[in-house]
Formats: C-alpha cells, structure tokens, sequence
C-alpha cells in the first residue's frame, strides 16, 4: 500500500493534571502506529499523573444500538468532545477534515501503566467470539468490510487554546501536544467501564435464561429476576451522574446496591461450601456421586451449580457498575481533582469483587483438575458400555470449566471507543483490553 493512501488522523495527548510535562517524542512529524504506540509508553513512564491518547477519524463502521451506552447530543461528554476538536479544526487539517466528516470515531487509550491504577477488573482481555460486535483497529471500507487506508498519526497542538476540554489552557511541550482533559478523561472512562461491566451482565443474564428454562427453579428464577431488576436504577443514575447531577433516593440506586450486595454476599457463601467440600475428595480423585452431592449438577449440561455459578457471575458484573457509579461521584464531588479520587474510591470497592471473582475461578480450575472414579457401588464390577460413556463424559464437562476462566494476563493498554453519530449522539463501546 502506497503513501497515497494514506489517511491523516489526529491526535491528543490528555492529561488530568495542569503544569505536566511530555517527553519530545514526535519532532513534529507525522507518526505511524508503531511510534504512536512508543509515544503512549513514554507518557506513561515520564508522568505521574494519567496520561492518555485521543484519535478521532472517520466512522466506517457503525455498530448497534445495543452494542453499548447511549448518550445525548447535550450530554457533558459530547460537549467535550466538540469543544475539544472546535478548538483546534481551524488551525489543524486534519481535525478540520475528521470534524466535517459528521460521523467521528474518537478511540481513547489508555497506558497500561495508567490502567493498573484504575484496578484490574476494569476489563479483561476478550476473545473474539465474546465479542460479536467487534471492533475494527484499522480504517475499514463500509462495504468490502477491507482495510482501506494506512493511519498517519498527526500529534495536536494546543498552547494558545484556552479552556480546552472543559479545563485549564492547553499546553504544548517539548514538541509533543498535551491537553488538560481530567472531565474528559473521567467521563469517558467511567463509560467505557459501566458499558464492559454492562456488556457481562447481559451474557450472564442469557445463560441463566437458558439454564432456568430447564430447571424451573423457582428460588433461582426469583434471584435472578431481582438481579436484573436493578439495571434500571443503574442506567437512571449513569444518566444522571454523567450528566454531572446528583444521585437522589426517587432513583432506586439504594435499593439496587442492597440487592446487589445481598446477591454477592449468598455467592460468598456458596462458594465458600464448594471450596469447603474440596477438604472431602483428599487426593484429587472423586467419585461422581460424591462430585454430584458437592456440586449439584456439574457433570450434566445444566444444573443448580451451574446456575449458582451464573448468578455470582451476575452479582460480579453488577457490583461493578455500581462500584464505577459511585467512584464517579466521589470524583465529581472535588471538580479540581477528579480523576485520582476516582481511581481511589474505584480500587477500594473493586478489591473485594476481584477476591470473589478469583475465588470462582479457583474453584472451576480445581474442579477441572478433579479425576472421577466410577460411583462406589461399581467398584470391582465390570462396567457397561453405557456407563463409561457415562463416565466420560462427565469427565469432559469437568474438563471443560477451565475453558471458562481468564488467566491472569501482563497489564494491557485499555482501548475505550466512542462513535459520535450525525445527530451529535454518542455510543460509548465497552472498554477493552487492547491486542
């Protein structure tokens, strides 16, 4: 692919912080994705406060609706935004041309060094299938769904623009932009990370649906309908807090959080009778009917545990956008200083939900690792085909568990997108691990 066909897109340097200072990394010049990539590494090990990177280019690619959260054409994160690239499309082509384009797709990353601080259940790295609606890392054509153009990254100046981003004057130093951006910032990771933590409770809520169908629990069906019954409180105070409201007691956010908490809570318990039951099988090798008692239904293709699993699962994912709401309003509460006391209250909340959600992980890994015998009263019998089948295949269900964790993997950039549609609304994808 020639030069000719490549496509300018700008870039900003974020900051939370006033008075920081950026390596000389650029010299002015075009940058390719390699040397973007090297760019964010050294913002993020020269600074210590946050440092991200803005890009903004063409949409090719729109996706639905349902892909992640809605916002408004008023809403503070789309004023942003426009004011962000109003600021400087007189004086920079490249914003001039992405900002005539109508339909902008802006992608924050996020260091990983930066990513760290904000707690590791931020996200988790997404396989593709997970990811139906997945989202394009290159410029893509509409239609033959190819990569159509290389991206030369254009770094944007700010010095002179006062106000940018909704904060202090932009600065420039040492050749490499940085804007002052803590609202932006804050607002756009907060979104990204309620859109991922809400991404998970919809694929929970399906398997529990299809689980349930089978067992017709009434117990578990009132469960899950509770949990899910709090996505509404949830979604009313995103809206509100992000529109820089306060959260009031008419929204339900008390009640929700209660249910929420009440849920992980009988998930503590519940895994706390499996990982007790673990004492029973001794040297790692069980008989299925004892497996069968521990953990009702593991072996076949539904099943209380798995149902149990699911709805801690549910819990998990809930807590989550909870723990993002109510960080955010610990942030917006000292407007001079948002983003730490964000990453503070985030971390603190988050450290109990990562401990329940390593000990699921540590009871599926010690499950799968299980070796079944076949049920006691067989022992020194000769066993019909159809009960080894039957042994088998419990064996692989076992197996199978694993499948389901996410080991823990080196800390990755974290990549939010923001779609900005012709009607001035925004689409805010969940955050993802970069790859």
């Amino acid at each position: 692919m020639g030069d000719e066909d490549t496509t300018v897109v700008p870039v900003w340097a974020l900051s939370t912080a006033g008075g920081m200072h950026v390596p000389a990394a650029t010299g002015g010049d075009a940058l390719t994705p390699e040397r973007l990539a090297e760019l964010r590494s050294a913002l993020a090990a020269f600074s210590q406060a946050p440092l991200v990177t803005l890009e903004a280019r063409p949409l090719t690619v729109r996706h639905s609706r349902g892909s992640g959260l809605l916002l408004g054409a008023v809403s503070p994160l789309a004023q942003e935004l426009s004011r962000l690239v109003a600021g400087h499309a007189r004086d920079v082509p490249a914003v001039a041309a992405v900002a005539g384009s109508g339909e902008v797709l802006y992608r924050m990353v996020v260091p990983a060094k930066v990513a760290t601080q904000i707690g590791r259940g931020l996200v988790k790295p997404m396989v593709p299938k997970a990811v139906p609606h997945g989202v394009y890392g290159e410029l893509v054509d509409q239609s033959s769904k190819l990569i159509a153009a290389k991206a030369a990254f254009v770094p944007v100046g700010t010095a002179g623009t006062a106000g940018a981003a909704g904060a202090a004057a932009g600065t420039a130093a040492a050749g490499t932009a940085l804007t002052v951006a803590a609202p932006l910032i804050l607002m756009a990771v907060a979104l990204g990370a309620s859109a991922y933590a809400d991404h998970q409770r919809q694929a929970a809520i399906q398997r529990i649906t299809e689980l349930l169908e089978d067992l017709r629990d009434e117990r578990l069906e009132q469960e899950r309908s509770e949990l899910d019954g709090c996505r509404d409180a949830i979604d009313k105070a995103t809206g509100v807090l992000l529109d820089q409201g306060k959260i009031g007691a008419s929204l339900g956010l008390d009640s929700a959080a209660h249910a929420i908490s009440t849920a992980t809570e009988r998930a503590a318990r519940r895994i706390g009778k499996w990982e007790a039951a673990f004492a029973a099988f001794g040297d790692g090798r069980v008989d299925v009917a004892d497996l069968e008692a521990a953990f009702d239904g593991v072996t076949t293709e539904g099943g209380r545990f798995r149902a149990h699993l699911e709805l801690a699962e549910l819990a998990v994912a809930l807590k989550r956008r909870v723990n993002v709401l109510q960080a955010v309003e610990a942030g917006q509460d000292d407007p001079g200083n948002p983003f730490e006391n964000f990453v503070r209250s985030l971390n603190t909340d988050q450290r109990r939900v990562d401990e329940l959600e390593a000990r699921i992980a540590g009871v599926l890994l010690r499950l799968s690792s299980l070796e079944l015998g076949p049920p006691k009263r067989l022992a020194g019998k000769v066993m019909t085909r159809g009960q080894v089948d039957a042994l088998l295949e419990a064996s692989y269900r076992i197996r199978s568990l694993a499948q389901g964790v996410t080991t823990a993997a080196p800390a990755a950039d974290v990549v939010i997108d923001i779609e900005r549609h012709v009607d001035g609304g925004l689409l805010v994808l969940p955050a993802r691990a970069a790859w």
